[in-house]
């Protein structure tokens, strides 16, 4: 896991408004944005960082979701602008952090989920937040668990 920066943060930052910005801009369910923008194209310039050569703003990210899915009016169920806003932020501290797929991320952990975490980890340090989560699903938090994991697997295979 790496430090944030200021890319980082800028990243996170960026992400965030163009979810909170999605409430109102955009008429499908969050749900079904959220699954659309951690797939698509643009969420690819943001796990590398490409995004930041750019003056993108959020409504422009929005656009772009639009031009590569179309407009939808699917699903009802709209989350807060405090909810999808620490939602998206989030997300993409995790991608940066762990230097995992916007995609990857998505598989993981869920809209749904995260949406029922805001209230008890909303006031966390994001790190932190994450540190449950992965906790939580049993995912090793380093290197020495990871191998630790590995080598019980390996002996429980072996025996």
């Amino acid at each position: 896991m790496k430090k944030i920066d200021k890319d980082g943060l800028l990243l996170c930052e960026l992400q965030a408004n163009t979810f909170e910005l999605s409430v109102s801009e955009s008429e499908t369910s969050s749900e079904i944005f959220i699954r659309r923008f951690m797939n698509s194209g643009i969420a690819k310039k943001f796990d590398s960082t490409a995004i930041l050569e750019t003056n993108i703003q959020p409504k422009d990210v929005l656009d772009r979701i639009k031009e590569e899915y179309g407009e939808s009016k699917y699903g009802t169920v709209r989350y807060s602008k405090a909810e999808i806003y620490w939602i998206g932020y989030i997300y993409r501290y995790f991608a940066y952090t762990f230097s995992w797929t916007s995609v990857k991320i998505y598989k993981t952990v869920k809209p749904k989920e995260l949406r029922g975490l805001y209230y008890p980890y909303h006031s966390l340090d994001p790190a932190q937040a994450i540190e449950r989560i992965l906790e939580s699903k049993g995912f090793p938090q380093n290197e020495d668990e990871e191998l630790d994991r590995q080598y019980r697997i390996y002996r429980k295979n072996t025996e």
